[in-house]
């Protein structure tokens, strides 16, 4: 096992144990994240959106990761999360592939790719069905997430 596979090991395992401050410590200071939901985030937000989205899942998340691979420069993982999503209360499985860019022994880059039309079926049952994949739909997802993480990084 190389340092960096270690390394994505503790910050899953983190997530898994719902620990955003273990999680945070993986991170670079410049960090740069970029997923479907939110879109690009950097720095500090990065962390906020871990805490916050694990405050608000009150210990009702299990998180499930596999295929983590690793070299001195990138890295990658498979990951599920189960949850229920918190607008409309629905269960949801979401399978993510990550990518990762290392530098001075911390997590640079971190991307997270899932398929926003399965997520939006499950999470918004036939509307997500209906229209989940149209840009309309993903522009209007990423806007409530960052409106929500906006307002909890407000609120501490």
């Amino acid at each position: 096992m190389t340092p960096n596979e270690a390394f994505i090991i503790k910050f899953y395992t983190a997530f898994a144990n719902s620990d955003f401050k273990t999680m945070a410590e993986c991170y670079h200071p410049k960090i740069h994240f970029i997923d479907p939901a939110f879109g690009l985030l950097k720095e500090e937000q990065v962390s906020k959106m871990w805490e916050m989205l694990l405050i608000r899942s009150k210990g009702n998340i299990k998180i499930e990761f596999f295929d983590v691979k690793a070299d001195e420069f990138t890295g990658s993982a498979k990951w599920v999360a189960a949850y229920n999503f918190s607008k409309t209360n629905r269960n949801v499985t979401n399978r993510v592939s990550a990518e990762f860019v290392f530098q001075d022994g911390l997590i640079i880059k971190h991307t997270d790719n899932f398929d926003v039309w399965k997520w939006s079926k499950q999470a918004f049952g036939p509307t997500g069905y209906l229209l989940g994949w149209t840009g309309f739909f993903h522009k209007k997802i990423q806007e409530q997430a960052l409106l929500s993480l906006k307002k909890f990084q407000e609120s501490k």
